[in-house]
């Protein structure tokens, strides 16, 4: 079955793994918490819970929303007291994107995990974008948020594209324990995280999600993991060799990933 995977290029995530299960009450939860923070990423458990109450009729509590939220794995992005820290075995590295101008590709990568709706469970599926061209460099889908998932995504990403100057990812314990950081430093790779809560450190592949979310996942919620990765394998590659974006003066982000003659100016970070 591995050597099946390698010769099609497809992770043994989308064949092995199967959706993890809820109550069906709460995966409809869910959904709804998964669209409300594409639009309100700011909101935290309070107001999220105050929404499904008075304006949804879900009578629900806090500490219900507040499982369901450590479930999909996010939190409220905005300035907050006493933010949960780092686990003590953890190094956190600092942010080094802060209005660095990234002129060419491979300059810097993001990547990050977000949650995947589907129509009898869920999955997770991380993704690693060129900041400077939009290009995903790579992507998975897996029933688990693990840092060995994390790390084998980045070295097929390398090995297919080479390898970045930066990588920049959240302060996740999937990003900062030791079998993914020592994948990026062991190769020179200069490590890069956002700061806690913060909004625009990584504001281009939180772009992406909420691009691939209304435009595919959403529409075409899947019924297994081999569907959800035959979806998303086209969305992307029409991602990537299709859509145009201003930002690259309407071009598609293949072309300039691959090009050797910059078509814009380059982009500044936050």
């Amino acid at each position: 079955m591995a050597r099946q995977c390698q010769l099609l290029g497809i992770h043994r995530s989308g064949v092995y793994y199967k959706p993890r299960q809820e109550k069906p009450s709460n995966l409809e939860l869910m959904e709804l918490i998964d669209k409300k923070y594409q639009e309100k990423p700011f909101w935290g458990i309070p107001r999220m819970t105050t929404w499904l109450q008075k304006d949804m009729h879900y009578k629900v509590n806090k500490k219900r929303i507040e499982r369901l939220y450590r479930i999909m794995g996010i939190q409220a992005i905005g300035p907050k007291p006493n933010t949960s820290k780092p686990s003590k075995d953890h190094k956190v590295y600092p942010y080094l994107l802060k209005n660095l101008e990234i002129k060419r590709s491979n300059q810097a990568w993001g990547t990050d995990i977000t949650y995947i709706p589907m129509k009898t469970g869920y999955m997770y599926a991380i993704a690693i974008i060129d900041l400077y061209s939009r290009y995903v460099v790579g992507w998975s889908v897996s029933n688990t948020m693990d840092a060995a998932w994390c790390k084998q995504v980045l070295d097929d990403a390398i090995e297919t594209h080479g390898k970045p100057e930066i990588i920049n990812t959240d302060q996740g314990s999937q990003f900062t324990s030791d079998i993914f950081t020592e994948a990026v430093t062991s190769r020179d790779i200069s490590l890069s995280m956002d700061g806690k809560g913060r909004a625009i450190d990584n504001i281009f592949i939180e772009r992406l999600w909420r691009s691939m979310k209304y435009g595919h996942v959403y529409l075409n919620p899947a019924e297994d993991g081999i569907e959800l990765y035959r979806g998303l394998f086209k969305w992307f590659n029409e991602y990537n060799t299709e859509r145009r974006h201003q930002s690259l003066d309407d071009e598609v982000p293949a072309k300039v990933f691959f090009s050797s003659k910059p078509p814009h100016q380059g982009v500044r970070a936050a």
